[in-house]
């Protein structure tokens, strides 16, 4: 998924840092972030979710983000939010199959309906049958994360790949997810 927005600027971006960095430490832990984001549900940000968006601005691998960092991270989490209004055609707040079966053949993947199906359950915390934003955030994540390991292995890009059962479990094991 690529986004092309612009990234705000610096006195803005401080501000709003300041405000998220609680204990003054010059860094954002995930347990602050977490605090700082909505899924619009008044229930907390997946903490999942949250850990794997630190861990992918985190350049000094301290589980923390730097201001330095932090602009990038703004920037991703506010994309992201368009992104799933864009996809949330009904305004209810969430994604349901089909808006994610939209979103998903828009970035690319080819999924059947039951394969759909299966990620929604797989992401829905709520047992709505639906996907909230922080949600939608960690599948897109997710799912990204497993093709690029499932196209390291498909020399010929037909789709089809051939592991032994140790090829998987390293494979899936070694994934930053």
């Amino acid at each position: 998924m690529a986004f092309n927005s612009a990234l705000p600027n610096q006195e803005f971006l401080w501000g709003i840092f300041q405000k998220v960095d609680k204990d003054r430490s010059g860094y954002i832990s995930a347990d602050e972030l977490q605090m700082a984001l909505s899924n619009g549900t008044w229930t907390p940000f997946n903490p999942e979710t949250v850990r794997l968006m630190i861990g992918m601005f985190d350049k000094e691998s301290r589980g923390t983000v730097s201001f330095q960092d932090f602009g990038a991270l703004w920037k991703y989490v506010t994309d992201w939010q368009q992104c799933f209004r864009s996809f949330d055609r009904d305004g209810s707040g969430n994604i349901d199959k089909q808006e994610l079966q939209t979103a998903l053949s828009t970035f690319g993947y080819r999924l059947s309906e039951p394969t759909v199906e299966t990620i929604v359950r797989k992401f829905d915390r709520m047992g709505k049958n639906t996907i909230l934003f922080d949600d939608f955030i960690q599948a897109c994540i997710v799912l990204h994360t497993l093709t690029s390991a499932f196209r390291q292995h498909d020399q010929d890009q037909d789709g089809i790949i051939t592991l032994h059962y140790e090829q998987f479990i390293n494979m899936v094991f070694s994934l930053k997810t």
